[in-house]
Order: C-alpha cells, then structure tokens, then sequence
C-alpha cells in the first residue's frame, strides 16, 4: 500500500476483550496492526474492550497485556472502554435526541418469536421496532428497555476492504438493532465506532469474522457525522485440516507456546508470514526491523493461513541455535529446576548429578550437548535427564544392529579397560576421542567400500558406549556424553550394561 494519499498519522489499534487468553489468532491480528503503524511511523494503540462486565477479567486483561509485551508489541498509547462512560454517554444522548437512536421494551420473548417466524419465512433475522417512533421523557422509559438505531438507510452499504476490495451489504436487513443496554452501556458496536472516532483511528486491520460488523458500524458513524476509517479484514488462522483453529487443533493461547520454550523472536517472525510475505523474497528468517519495514498491506493474502506447529517448532530451533552458551543457560534453568534435576538455594542453585555436586560451567556444557537438537526449551528436561539421573532402558538397546550380545559385552569391557586408564588430566572430549578411537578404527566394522572411515561406521564400538551412557536411541556423541558424566559415573554405567547384556 502507497502511503495515505492525505498524509494523516497512520493511526491503527488493537481491542482485544479480557474474556480469556491471548490467542494466537489475536497475536497476529496484533502484530499486522503493529507492524503497519511502525512501516509507516505511526502510532500502535491498545484498547481494552472491557464492557462485557460479566465476562472480562483482571487476569485475562494481565495475560493479554503480558503477551503483547513477550512478543514486543510496544504500544504507544493505552485505553480501557470500562473507564470511558462519560464519553459513551454523550454520544448515546447525541443520538437519541437527533432521533437516530431510540428505545426499545420488547421482552426477549416476544423478539424471539419474531425471529423464529422470520426463519420458518426463510426471512433473513430483523427487527422493525414498532416502537421507533415513540417519544418518551425521561421518567415514562421503561426500565427493561435497550437502545436501538433507527435504520431508515434503503441502499447498499459500500465500503472497499483493503484486502478483499469492494464489500457490498443491503442496509434494510439489518433492521434497528441493538445499540446500548442504556446510555452508559454502549454494545459493542456502537463502543467501537466512538472509540476508534475519538482516538482518530486512520485504519482498522481486524480478522475477518468482523466483516459483518462493518456495515452496522459505518451506519452509526454516519448518523453521527464521523469520519469513516480505511478497513483491512484479515483472513482467520487455520489449523492443519485447513478449518478454523481451535484447541483441537493443540495449543491456541500465547502463553501456552511461552510456557513450551518458544522464543519471542521466532514467534513473532513466524506470526508475521502468516499470510503475509514480502513481495520479492523468498526468505523465511527475517528480523523484526526487516519485517517492519517490508510490511505491506496489499501482500496479505486473501486466503486463511495455516499454523502449522511443526514449521514454528523448526523456526524455533534456528533462533535457538543463535543463542550463546550463557543465554541458552539461562532460559533452560527454569525448565531443569521445575524437572527437580537441581534446587535453588538464597537464589543460588545447587547443582547435583548422580549424587554429586556441580559447577555452573558444568551445567553450561551439559545444556549445550543440546543446543543443536532440541526445538524448543521445553525440550531440554527430555534430552538432557538421563545425565542427572542414571537411565532406565531394555538391554536390547546396548546390541548394534550389525553385531550381537556377545559383540557388546566384548566391546563395553574392553571400552570399560581404556576409560579405566584414562587420566582424570586428559578427561575433555577431546582428549578421550583421540584415546577411544584407535580402539574403535581396529574393533570396529570396516566402512563401505570406496568411502571414507566414520564415526558413523564404528558403531560396532560407538553405539553400545552411547547406549550404555544415555539409555537412548538418540543422544548426544558418546564423548560429548563423557566429558560431562565424568569417569566414574561412565564406568558405574558400563557396568550396569555389561551385567544387563
């Protein structure tokens, strides 16, 4: 999109209600928003739409507030409809007294027999109140009455939706609807149309479900002579069976991907290409300022976007592996003490592994024997337990394929010999691969013909050693394994294998 022609401040917001978690779906919604007022140098505005009293919540409107900040949503400025009844007033009586807006007392029952005739008609549901010509002072209202708009409008509501282009409605359908419950409780609909007129919103970019709304709000600003605003309605989040993303579909709330170890950056990278992409690359990594300054509305694309874990998960990794040794640490420590692997202490960790204690540093290798592997940090606790406590496994798991059970207790006793002679001096990676391969080059299975010699094709020596140090069918290497586990801990460990073998 060119920029606004009139040269206005780009002024965009996100109104999210307090009735439940961030969702995921939210979260993009909120980034477009962010993202199109930063491309521009305009101004990112978050508005708490808290009128539902009896649904919104102090905590979701926190949990809301915190996932915007974790993906590093900066708002510029910060509003709550609950405290804004004095500016929803005026306008209510504004249009009550211009005869745009009336009361009404029907009972719901009555309104629902309506309904109910309408669609046995095949009639599209509306209400022509009776009583829209009705003037009241103050004292006759009947207590149960609501406020309604006086829709006289005949023609067709037009509006050009900056990704769908031009939308079409028939005003006449839908009737004289529901405004207010009274002049300090604005619905929904009138609430959003004073607000984004009092805040001077340049631009709404809200999902797609909200496209039905748009008609019944340009008729209110209209009656009240404001301004109409540009719309961009963004297509819905799928899930993998391409319907409309619920909890079936796994995780939907910000928090929970928090609570997993996806990282901020990733999560907002990967939300961005959800139905967006810069015009001319191809390229998927892309740093929140690039983002910025590539975004534009006119490349959101008209069909829902998929979300598609295994693909975050993956783009989660790279962000990962750009972390140093000591900020990986950091945000893995959480996950390992909630394992109990290790307890704080006055804020101190004590570290212990198979009963010893431990070094800081010591944890900081431990943790980056999987800094390539895991996908998120969550991930940690699995890949890592078997060093903090001894593994379980079925003896099988020690055979190599090519080999047997004899094959392995012979090697596993002969690797049990050279770690044995091992100096406690030469106990780094290092040092131990240059001692244990020359074993395994001789021991083990020749390579293939024409191909070079591997680590890969020693698996005959290799493959029981890591087995009977992690239990697992993936691990890290068997000498990352025993540089961290120490001699001792690796010979109690052989052992145990030899005598399941």
């Amino acid at each position: 999109m060119d920029k606004d022609k009139s040269n206005k401040e780009i002024r965009v917001r996100m109104a999210p209600s307090p009735t439940g978690s961030l969702h995921v779906g939210t979260a993009r919604t909120a980034l477009f928003n962010y993202l199109f007022a930063k491309h521009y140098k305009g101004k990112f505005i978050v508005r708490i739409e808290d009128t539902d009293k009896e649904r919104s919540e102090k905590k979701w409107e926190e949990d809301i507030l915190k996932g915007f900040e974790w993906l590093g949503l900066e708002w510029d400025e910060f509003y709550r409809q609950s405290e804004r009844e004095d500016v929803y007033e005026k306008y209510i009586q504004k249009l009550l007294e211009s005869g745009k807006a009336f009361y009404c007392w029907h009972a719901k029952e009555e309104l629902q027999k309506e309904r109910e005739k309408q669609m046995q008609a095949k009639m599209a549901p509306k209400h022509v109140c009776d009583y829209r010509d009705k003037k009241l002072s103050q004292k006759d209202i009947p207590d149960n009455s609501i406020v309604r708009f006086r829709n006289d409008v005949k023609e067709s509501i037009v509006f050009t939706d900056l990704v769908r282009n031009e939308v079409k409605f028939n005003a006449p359908d839908f009737g004289d609807f529901s405004i207010a419950k009274s002049t300090k409780e604005p619905l929904y609909n009138l609430a959003v149309v004073i607000d984004d007129h009092e805040m001077k919103i340049s631009h709404i970019l809200r999902g797609e479900d909200h496209i039905s709304n748009t008609p019944r709000q340009i008729l209110i600003l209209e009656a009240l002579g404001f301004q109409r605003p540009k719309y961009a309605h963004i297509p819905l989040l799928l899930g993998g069976d391409k319907s409309k993303l619920s909890k079936r579909h796994g995780a939907t709330s910000v928090y929970e991907y928090k609570e997993q170890g996806y990282l901020p950056e990733a999560m907002f990278n990967f939300l961005a290409l959800l139905g967006w992409r810069p015009k001319e690359d191809e390229k998927e990594i892309m740093e929140k300022n690039e983002i910025i300054q590539e975004f534009d509305i006119a490349d959101i694309q008209k069909s829902g976007a998929v979300f598609d874990v295994e693909k975050l998960s993956w783009m989660n990794s790279l962000y990962i592996r750009k972390l140093s040794k000591e900020e990986l640490t950091e945000l893995c420590v959480p996950y390992l003490e909630k394992e109990g692997f290790f307890v704080r202490q006055k804020n101190t960790l004590k570290i212990t592994a198979n009963g010893e204690e431990r070094s800081y540093d010591w944890l900081k290798k431990v943790i980056t024997l999987e800094h390539e592997r895991i996908k998120k940090l969550s991930d940690i606790t699995e890949g890592l337990e078997f060093i903090f406590k001894e593994p379980k496994y079925e003896s099988e798991l020690l055979i190599w394929k090519k080999s047997d059970r004899q094959g392995a207790i012979k090697e596993l006793k002969e690797l049990s010999v050279i770690i044995q002679n091992i100096e406690k001096s030469d106990w780094t990676k290092e040092d131990i691969e240059n001692i244990i391969m020359p074993h395994a080059e001789s021991s083990g299975l020749p390579a293939a013909p024409g191909s070079p010699a591997q680590v890969g094709d020693r698996g005959q020596v290799l493959w029981p050693l890591r087995a009977a140090l992690s239990g697992k069918k993936a691990s890290p290497g068997p000498f990352e394994i025993l540089e961290v586990l120490g001699k001792e801990e690796a010979l109690k460990r052989i052992n145990t294998a030899i005598n399941k073998l």
